[in-house]
């Protein structure tokens, strides 16, 4: 069953009308991506479809029950507040040690439970973000530009990791990223926003689309072949970048 669906989905902030007549839906277990340039809409787009933000036009329909698990862009917290991770895993509802040691785990990061929160690199940080979400056991993971700020093989390791927790747990994932050449390796959709839906559809089809070409180049769909070409012959995602650019 379709875990949600948008349609014709419209979004004002104030004068301006963000997003307007976006159509999506997402089914069990596929990876899909959300691409578009600065002020495109698309964490916009996140935030209306989590409830954080209004429609002002359209329609959202989510499966009765669905778990949804969310890392936001960024989280800020108070460096001068003293917080092990455990603690700020178990806010603000009273978690099981052994459920946030299993949320650590899936998240890349088993040893980082008594570490405080302010002494996290940004990698380690995004790591617990992304073990917060996974204790709900979502069947939708939702990633607004969790790689931003890292590096790019810390990049390149998170990606593998979400799609390593597909495979484990079998959730789909929707998520926001700049990085082109790991979007298009990574998904099996790709939504090409820039206040609406400009293409959409497998990556090798959206990287050739005439309005995708419009906003970011031909460029990247040369990244799209040349990462196929490394994966396929056992390399990792920091040489297939290297080599694309």
């Amino acid at each position: 069953m379709t875990l949600l669906t948008a349609s014709h989905l419209s979004v004002r902030m104030g004068n301006t009308e963000v997003l307007h007549g976006v159509d999506l839906s997402i089914e069990p277990g596929e990876i899909v991506t959300i691409v578009g340039p600065n002020g495109s809409g698309k964490s916009t787009l996140l935030r209306a479809i989590i409830g954080a933000v209004p429609l002002s036009h359209g329609s959202l329909t989510v499966r009765s029950g669905l778990r949804i698990g969310y890392v936001p862009q960024r989280l800020e917290l108070d460096a001068a507040l003293p917080m092990t991770v455990s603690r700020f895993l178990a806010l603000p509802h009273r978690t099981s040690r052994s459920a946030i040691h299993e949320a650590l785990q899936r998240a890349g990061a088993p040893d980082l439970a008594d570490r405080q929160m302010a002494r996290l690199s940004g990698g380690q940080f995004q790591r617990v973000l992304l073990a917060r979400a996974l204790l709900s056991q979502p069947e939708l993971l939702i990633l607004d530009e969790a790689t931003q700020g890292l590096d790019q093989p810390g990049s390149a390791a998170f990606y593998e990791r979400i799609a390593g927790l597909r495979a484990e747990m079998g959730c789909a994932v929707l998520m926001v990223s700049h990085e082109l050449h790991v979007v298009m390796a990574a998904s099996d959709r790709v939504i090409c926003l820039n206040g609406h839906v400009c293409c959409h559809g497998a990556p090798e089809q959206v990287a050739s689309a005439p309005e995708y070409r419009a906003l970011f180049g031909t460029g990247t769909h040369g990244a799209l072949a040349l990462y196929r070409h490394e994966h396929d012959h056992g390399h990792d995602h920091a040489h297939a970048h290297e080599a694309a650019q």
